[in-house]
C-alpha cells in the first residue's frame, strides 16, 4: 500500500461509519450507501459533492473489514465500535497505521503516555528520509496531517485532550472480538493499538 495524503481530509466518521454498518447489517449492499447518502441525505450533510464524498470514504473504509466486524461497529459497546472504526482507517492508509505502530504503541511500552507535537515532528521526518513520495509533500500537508491525526485519536478515545501533552489512553475492547482479529490475522493493528508486542 503506497503512502498517501488523502486523510487531512477525511475525518473520523464514527457517527456516520456506524449508521452505514447498521445499514449493511439490515441487509443494504456496501455501494448503496452512496445512493442513501444522496437520496435519502443520511448524513444529513448539505451539498451533494459532501455527500458522495463522506458515503465514498466510509465505503472504501468498510471494504477492508469482513461482516464480523462491520456487525460489531454497530453492536458491540462504545468502546469497542469506536476502536474498530480506527482499525477501518488503519487497515486504509499506511502513514496512519505507521504512526499508530511506531509512535503510539512505542509510547505505550515505554510508559510514556504523553503524546507531544515533537512526536510528530519526528516521525514525518524519519518519513520524509525514507519515502521519496512523503518527502515531496509541503509542510502545509504534515500540519494538515497531524491536526486530523489527533482529531481521530481523540475522538476514538485513545487520547483524553488535543492540546498540550496528549494524554494516551489505552481502550478496552470486548474480548470476543480482541479474540476474533487475532485469530482472523489482523492481530498487528491491536497490537499497535494496545501496545503490544507483535
Amino acid at each position: 500500500m503506497e503512502y498517501k495524503s488523502t486523510i487531512k481530509s477525511r475525518p473520523y466518521l464514527y457517527k456516520e461509519t456506524k449508521k452505514s454498518a447498521s445499514l449493511i447489517n439490515s441487509g443494504l449492499e456496501l455501494e448503496g450507501i452512496k445512493n442513501k447518502s444522496i437520496k435519502d441525505n443520511i448524513f444529513q450533510l448539505e451539498s451533494e459533492t459532501r455527500k458522495r464524498e463522506v458515503a465514498s470514504i466510509i465505503i472504501s473504509r468498510l471494504k477492508g473489514l469482513d461482516k464480523y466486524s462491520i456487525d460489531k461497529i454497530e453492536n458491540s459497546n462504545v468502546e469497542t465500535s469506536k476502536v474498530l472504526v480506527l482499525y477501518a482507517i488503519m487497515k486504509t492508509d499506511r502513514l496512519f497505521f505507521e504512526f499508530i505502530n511506531e509512535v503510539y504503541k512505542e509510547k505505550i511500552l515505554l510508559k510514556d503516555l504523553y503524546l507531544r507535537d515533537k512526536d510528530f515532528g519526528v516521525f514525518f521526518q524519519n518519513k520524509r528520509e525514507q519515502s521519496e513520495k512523503v518527502g515531496s509533500w509541503s509542510e502545509y500537508t504534515f500540519k494538515k496531517l497531524k491536526q486530523v491525526y489527533i482529531r481521530i485519536l481523540f475522538e476514538s478515545g485513545l487520547i483524553s485532550n488535543q492540546k498540550g501533552d496528549r494524554e494516551i489512553k489505552i481502550p478496552i475492547i470486548e474480548s470476543e472480538v480482541k479474540d476474533y482479529l487475532y485469530n482472523f490475522g489482523d492481530g498487528i493493528y491491536l497490537n499497535a493499538i494496545l501496545g503490544i508486542i507483535d
